[in-house]
């Protein structure tokens, strides 16, 4: 018949017990809150200039616009985005497809932001790492020391880590903020697809980000 455990045998299991429910907890936590890390906005503050990252139709145009007049920035900075390969197709059969930009452009004023407040610069992005570098030109032109950044709510962790990656040295501060007019719910993100896609991308791609691999 074996010997019964001694009492150390026996507190090095509970130990791994406790060990292993406390992991599962934490584990469980972190899930549940990655929607909330991925989301984090920064409080809103007067600025010099409302930038807006391309990769939605309106969602982020229509949000800087709200901002604009509320008062917390003079100018609205829409950017250029690398159009689908379609378009060269379309425009080789005579039809043309108007950038995206410029149809944002034209909304804005018909919601009442003068033509002159709106800042559209001729470069073609591919990417946010290239759109920072855009702002940070336009920063240090212009002189601005504070641009408030306007984008996906799933993107604002991401987007906030190059933007000021690429402000870093000049001064200028940066404030995230996401659209109200893109649907996010972070507190059960895993519950629908597109949440579920976002949080999976997004948080892919900040990890490339923080390995120095991400454009």
């Amino acid at each position: 018949m074996p010997a019964p455990s001694s009492p150390p045998r026996q507190t090095l299991r509970r130990t791994r017990v406790a060990v292993a429910l406390i992991t599962l907890v934490l584990a469980a936590y972190g899930f549940t809150q990655v929607g909330h890390f991925l989301t984090n906005e920064d409080p809103l503050q007067m600025a010099d200039a409302i930038a807006v990252l391309a990769g939605t139709s309106m969602d982020r145009p229509l949000e800087a616009a709200d901002l604009f007049k509320e008062g917390y920035a003079p100018q609205i900075v829409l950017t250029h985005r690398m159009p689908e390969a379609s378009y060269e197709a379309l425009a080789a059969r005579g039809v043309i497809v108007p950038a995206e930009a410029n149809e944002q452009r034209e909304i804005l004023v018909r919601l009442g932001v003068p033509v002159n407040a709106i800042v559209l610069p001729l470069r073609v992005h591919d990417n946010t790492a290239q759109e920072a570098q855009t702002f940070r030109d336009l920063a240090l032109k212009n002189r601005w020391r504070r641009i408030l950044v306007v984008t996906s709510k799933y993107h604002l962790r991401r987007a906030g880590f190059a933007i000021r990656r690429e402000m870093s040295g000049t001064g200028v501060e940066v404030e995230m903020h996401g659209t109200r007019y893109e649907k996010a719910d972070p507190d059960r993100w895993w519950t629908t697809r597109s949440d579920l896609r976002w949080v999976l991308d997004e948080g892919a791609k900040l990890i490339a980000y923080e390995l120095g691999l991400g454009a």
